[in-house]
């Protein structure tokens, strides 16, 4: 069990790091830096708060400084408010629910806001929240001490110490779907010919999440109800909102303020709200409450009759409380019950509604992107695991280099395949880019197994067209000896290249003028993807100040890499930003990352960059051969004004 103590002692390292990191920026910042680095609002104008699903108070805010500039916050965080000026203790905490631009909504677990919420001089603070830590934490020290039992089993099986077994033929005897193509079938029927453990290896457009959904709903025909997870809630709204199409009964776990609006029906706050019972289990907690304030009226001096009836009232609204619960844990019980599926991140499997509930299978989605230490936490309520996710994308989030560096950075998902390859299949057939967008990542990433499928094989923005920008499918613009210096934001410390902001949305606006030209009605989905947030804001800025680009507005997104990972869209581009004479290239030399970035497109794939600074790392020189063997190369002198 060395590795699990060594895990326990890495996660100490990142968690350690993680709040130093905190303290650095929140709690030993002063105001007016956290305000410039995006990681506070303050003074913040309290729009309106309304009491939504769960119970809980959303309270809108507006910041009333630093408006327009970039910002930290994202949906999920925990935050808290403060006042300034005021006491130590006036803290509320919370959970991000929406973010714009200058406006949030933030959802407040509590019976009731405090009065100085109202009284001005407000802000909102990122809040390091420890709770994830603990339950990894838990999970790996409730590893340590497992005896025997089917639990152990599994653990052991993924440690590598025993091998993984599988059934001699498909249960039930299955037969290959034809919505499936082979090796999504062969996925499925290693799925459910598998005792212990299953892997599902998708790289990009290859129909991971069909593939799952499909094996979900075979598993139900033998099983009760299953527990789908995955590190992110948005990985988790998708599968919800992907099984409910199928007529799946699922019920999502989480707080309502992390899941997206068009699940919402999905969790089981909503589904509590619903249930016939609630206007019952509401009355018992509002008519409690009334009999503890009436019962908090009475004063210290009152007889022995005034004693008797603040006893009676504190014992009634004790009895209420009481029943209320009862009621709840009921119409829960009865909603768990019926779920055909749990869904919920990794922490989220310890939702006290479920955190006493095993299942005979757990799906873990997006398995390579998730912390070893939180993949075990819904493994512990499994007889069997399935992963599925592709180990040649983004990776987690590690943010101590030492912790990455012995081994955090290493997913479970990658461990398996290496130890247990019989257990994993790798779907071979993309359904979304052009053959050209997807050769350079099979070649680098795939070992040259991917295939295009002939309905996306040879598409282009127009196959009639004469116009080489819209009747190919790959083009990198060269930005070298054109002087596009990179430059550095002091607030973010984070990266821009000014010129190369200007270029790449002259050079789409060429695209989409000679697209409108050709007579096309349909407008293409756009994408603008930068590996640094200092050249997405720099674009962001470009594009708002546009006048020609404006009325394609609402089919162009601009988003970090990260902020891209599960989508797609017709036309894509990519801005690197390194260009110096020293060659360096940062983080771009992460190059699973760059995979993301890569096969994003459908139709359309520009890469901008310097080729004399990306040179310098055999990745992006392995590129600019792909670019010169499929004659893709443009320089940037050809888009000059």
């Amino acid at each position: 069990m060395e590795e699990i103590k060594h895990l326990r002692s890495l996660l100490k390292i990142e968690r350690d790091e993680d709040f130093r990191q905190y303290e650095k920026n929140v709690l030993q910042t002063p105001l007016n830096e956290r305000k410039r680095k995006g990681i506070c609002w303050y003074p913040v104008i309290i729009k309106k708060s309304e009491i939504g699903t769960g119970e809980q108070f959303y309270i809108t805010i507006e910041r009333g400084s630093f408006k327009g500039t970039p910002h930290a916050f994202q949906v999920g965080d925990s935050v808290t408010f403060f006042s300034e000026g005021g006491k130590d203790d006036e803290r509320l905490r919370g959970v991000v629910a929406a973010v714009w631009e200058d406006n949030m909504r933030i959802a407040v677990s509590e019976d009731e806001l405090p009065d100085w919420l109202t009284e001005g001089n407000v802000g909102v603070d990122m809040l390091f929240d420890d709770v994830t830590y603990r339950e990894m934490d838990y999970a790996l020290k409730q590893l340590l001490e497992l005896k025997a039992g089917r639990t152990r089993t599994l653990r052991d099986i993924l440690l590598g110490e025993q091998p993984a077994t599988f059934e001699k033929k498909v249960p039930n005897g299955f037969q290959p779907l034809e919505t499936l193509n082979q090796a999504q079938n062969e996925a499925v029927a290693k799925v459910l010919t598998a005792k212990d453990i299953a892997v599902v290896h998708g790289p990009p457009g290859t129909g991971k999440t069909t593939t799952l959904v499909q094996v979900v709903k075979l598993v139900l025909q033998r099983e009760k109800q299953v527990l789908v997870t995955a590190p992110s809630n948005t990985a988790v709204d998708l599968l919800t909102r992907k099984l409910a199409e199928k007529g799946i009964k699922v019920l999502r776990i989480g707080n309502p303020a992390r899941v997206q609006d068009e699940v919402i029906q999905y969790s089981l706050d909503a589904q509590i709200e619903a249930h016939h019972d609630f206007k019952l289990l509401k009355k018992l907690r509002r008519d409690a409450e009334e009999a503890k304030r009436q019962a908090a009226k009475f004063k210290r001096n009152f007889g022995k009759e005034e004693r008797e009836k603040r006893r009676d009232l504190y014992r009634d609204a004790r009895q209420m409380l009481k029943e209320a619960e009862q009621l709840e844990e009921y119409i829960v019980e009865s909603l768990t019950d019926k779920a055909q599926v749990i869904t919920a991140t990794l922490v989220g499997a310890v939702n006290k509604f479920i955190k006493d509930r095993k299942f005979s299978t757990v799906f873990i989605d997006e398995a390579a992107q998730a912390l070893e230490p939180a993949t075990w936490i819904p493994i512990l309520k499994a007889d069997k695991v399935v992963f599925a996710g592709d180990h040649c994308q983004l990776p987690p989030t590690v943010k101590s280099q030492q912790a990455a560096k012995e081994g955090l950075e290493e997913t479970l998902f990658e461990k398996v395949m290496v130890r247990q390859k019989e257990t994993s299949v790798m779907l071979e057939v993309q359904y979304r880019m052009n053959e050209q967008i997807m050769q350079f990542s099979n070649e680098q990433f795939y070992d040259g197994e991917l295939k295009a499928d002939d309905s996306v094989k040879n598409h282009v923005l127009s196959e009639s067209s004469e116009l080489p920008q819209l009747s190919t499918a790959v083009e990198f613009v060269d930005t070298a000896g054109c002087g596009y210096v990179e430059a550095m934001y002091p607030e973010t410390q984070s990266r821009y290249n000014e010129e190369e902001a200007a270029l790449l949305l002259r050079h789409l606006t060429g695209i989409l003028q000679a697209y409108k030209a050709e007579g096309s009605v349909e407008q293409p989905s756009i994408g603008i993807i930068s590996p640094y947030k200092g050249q997405v804001m720099t674009l962001s800025e470009h594009l708002l100040s546009d006048t020609v680009l404006r009325e394609w507005s609402d089919q162009i997104q601009v988003q970090t890499v990260d902020g891209f990972q599960g989508q797609e869209k017709d036309i894509i581009y990519i801005s690197l930003v390194r260009s110096n004479d020293e060659g360096s290239i940062g983080f771009l030399a992460d190059t699973r990352r760059m995979n993301v970035a890569l096969t994003r497109a459908r139709k359309k794939l520009v890469v901008i960059g310097d080729s004399a600074t990306l040179s310098s790392h055999s990745f992006y020189q392995s590129f600019l051969d792909y670019i010169d063997r499929i004659g893709a190369y443009h320089s940037a002198w050809e888009y000059m004004e």
